[in-house]
C-alpha cells in the first residue's frame, strides 16, 4: 500500500503551483503601492524587534542559546550579541513580538512580518542582499503566509493554534528560498519542510512562549529552504494533501484564497500597524478609554465608579484575564487596559509592565471593570459606559480603532511608534539613525546595514545605492 492518500478528485496542486508563483516572480511585478505598504511593514518591524530587545524574554532566550549558537553571523537587533543565522532567526523572531506591538492582517490575526523579516536579514548578514530584493522577498513572503492562513481561518484557528507561527514558518521558507534562488522543485520541498515544522498553540497567550512562535517560524522556515537548497526533498503537495497541512491542521480548506489573483491581489497590501502594544482585540476599548479620559479630565477621571464594556465573545475569549499577575499577561485583559487606558492614557509598552499590572489604582479601576460579551457588537468595536460617583453616565461607542485599516496610523505615527519604542533600548542617536536607514531600505546595496545600525553605540553609515 502506498505511503500517500490520494488527494481528493478536483483538489488543486496548491504546492505546485504556489512554487511556481515564488520562484517566477519579479520585484518589477509588484505594484508599487504594495512595495511601499511592504516597507512599512519593514519599518514598523525593526522599531518593534530593537524596542523588544531589552525584555527578560530576550535575555532568558539568549542564555539559552549562546551556548549552542554556531559562528556568530548575525545580530540580535538592539543588542551586542551576535549568533549564527538560524539563532539569531529566532531570537529576532522572538523580540520583534514580545511587546505584542508588530504588524497585523486583520483577517487572519497573523502577525506576518515577524517570522518573514527576522529570517531574511538576518540571513543577510551571511549573503550579501540588496534592500530591493529583500523587500520583495519580505511581501512574496507575507502573501504565502496570510494566504495560507485565508484558507484555513478561523477553524484552524479556534483550534488552538498560534496562526502566527503555524503560518509564519510557510513565509519564511518562501521568502529565503526566493532571495537565494531556489527552483520550483526545490520550492516545492521548502514548503514540504516548513509544513512539517509548523506549530504554535495559542495555550501559550501571556507567557514568554508565545513570542517563541514567530521566532521558532524564522528559523524553521529558513532552514526548511537552506536543507531544499541542497536537495533535501519532501513531500512536493505538503499544503492540500490529505495528510498536509491544511487538511490535519484545520477542517476548512479553501485553496481559492491561496491560489486566486495571485500577483494582482495582495495581502501584503492589507497589513496594519498596532498603536497599542498588546492583543488586537482591545485596541477599541483602549481607544475609546483614552478618548474618554480627554474628554472627561483628570479629576472626573477620579470619580469614575465602574466601567462597562460591551465586545464581541472573541473579546472575552482572547483577552478575559480578569487579575493578570505579569505584563505578559495584562497584554491579554481587557479589564486592565481600559483601567490602563483612563488613568494613565497609556496603550504603550509601558501600559503593559510587571510594575503597572502591580499597581493598586490600576488594581482597583480594573476590579471596578466589567465586560459583557454581545455577538451583536463587531470584534473590532466596543461600547463603554463609564460611571462617576455622583450617578452620572457617559459613553462612547468605537467602531474602528485608531490601526485599523478604516483609520490607519500614517508614516508619522508610524515613526514615532519606533521612536518610543526603540530610544529607550538604543537612545536617541542609534534611533534616528536606524529609522532613516530603514526607511532607505530599497536603496540600499546591501540590506544587512539595517542590522549594523540598529547596535548600541553603532556609527555605521548607510550604504545605499550610488
Amino acid at each position: 500500500m502506498s505511503q500517500h492518500q490520494p488527494t481528493a478528485p478536483g483538489t488543486p496542486n496548491v504546492t505546485e503551483i504556489l512554487a511556481e508563483w515564488v520562484v517566477t516572480i519579479k520585484g518589477s511585478d509588484i505594484a508599487p503601492d504594495v512595495r511601499r505598504e511592504g516597507l512599512r511593514t519593514f519599518v514598523n518591524w525593526v522599531g518593534c524587534a530593537v524596542g523588544g530587545a531589552s525584555h527578560e524574554t530576550v535575555d532568558r532566550a539568549l542564555a539559552a542559546v549562546m551556548p549552542f549558537s554556531g559562528k556568530p553571523t548575525s545580530t540580535v537587533l538592539g543588542r551586542t550579541e551576535k549568533l549564527d543565522a538560524l539563532h539569531a532567526a529566532l531570537v529576532n523572531g522572538i523580540t520583534s513580538h514580545v511587546l505584542d506591538y508588530d504588524d497585523t492582517h486583520l483577517k487572519t490575526i497573523i502577525h506576518p512580518a515577524g517570522p518573514v523579516a527576522s529570517a531574511l536579514l538576518t540571513l543577510a548578514e551571511m549573503r550579501q542582499i540588496s534592500g530591493y530584493d529583500l523587500l520583495t522577498a519580505l511581501i512574496v513572503g507575507i502573501e504565502v503566509e496570510c494566504r495560507i492562513g485565508n484558507a484555513v481561518y478561523p477553524h484552524h484557528y479556534d483550534r488552538g493554534w498560534h496562526i502566527t507561527g503555524t503560518t509564519g514558518v510557510f513565509g519564511a521558507a518562501a521568502a529565503v528560498g526566493k532571495v537565494i534562488g531556489l527552483n520550483a522543485q526545490q520550492m516545492r520541498w521548502a514548503f514540504g519542510l516548513a509544513a512539517t515544522q509548523s506549530s504554535g498553540l495559542r495555550e501559550m497567550f501571556g507567557t514568554m512562549t508565545k513570542s517563541f512562535h514567530p521566532g521558532r517560524a524564522a528559523q524553521n522556515g529558513m532552514f526548511a529552504a537552506l536543507l531544499a537548497e541542497a536537495n533535501y526533498d519532501s513531500s512536493e503537495r505538503a499544503i492540500e494533501a490529505p495528510r498536509g497541512f491544511a487538511n490535519v491542521m484545520s477542517n476548512k480548506q479553501d485553496y481559492t484564497e491561496i491560489l486566486d489573483d495571485l500577483g494582482s491581489r495582495w495581502e501584503a497590501a492589507l497589513n496594519s500597524y498596532k498603536p497599542f502594544a498588546c492583543g488586537i482585540v482591545i485596541h477599541p476599548t483602549i481607544d475609546g478609554c483614552i478618548q474618554l479620559r480627554e474628554e472627561l479630565g483628570e479629576a472626573k477621571i477620579r470619580q469614575i465608579r465602574s466601567v462597562a464594556l460591551t465586545v464581541h465573545p472573541l473579546v472575552l475569549e482572547l483577552t478575559g484575564k480578569t487579575t493578570p499577575k505579569t505584563g505578559l499577561e495584562s497584554k491579554f485583559s481587557v479589564y486592565h487596559a481600559a483601567a490602563v487606558a483612563l488613568l494613565r492614557g497609556d496603550g504603550a509598552p509601558t501600559a503593559f509592565t510587571d510594575e503597572m499590572v502591580n499597581d493598586p489604582e490600576i488594581i482597583a479601576l480594573r476590579d471596578r471593570t466589567k465586560a459583557t460579551a454581545d455577538r451583536g457588537c463587531h470584534e473590532a468595536s466596543v461600547d463603554i459606559l463609564v460611571t462617576l460617583e455622583d450617578g452620572s453616565t457617559v459613553s462612547k461607542r468605537v467602531e474602528r480603532a485608531l490601526g485599523s485599516k478604516e483609520v490607519p496610523l500614517t508614516d508619522a505615527q508610524i515613526d514615532h511608534k519606533f521612536k518610543v519604542q526603540s530610544a529607550l533600548v538604543v537612545g536617541d542617536g542609534v534611533t534616528q539613525a536606524l529609522l532613516d536607514v530603514a526607511w532607505k531600505l530599497e536603496e540600499l546595496k546591501d540590506a544587512a546595514e539595517v542590522a549594523r545600525v540598529s547596535v548600541p553605540g553603532s556609527t555605521s553609515k548607510t550604504a545605499a545605492a550610488e
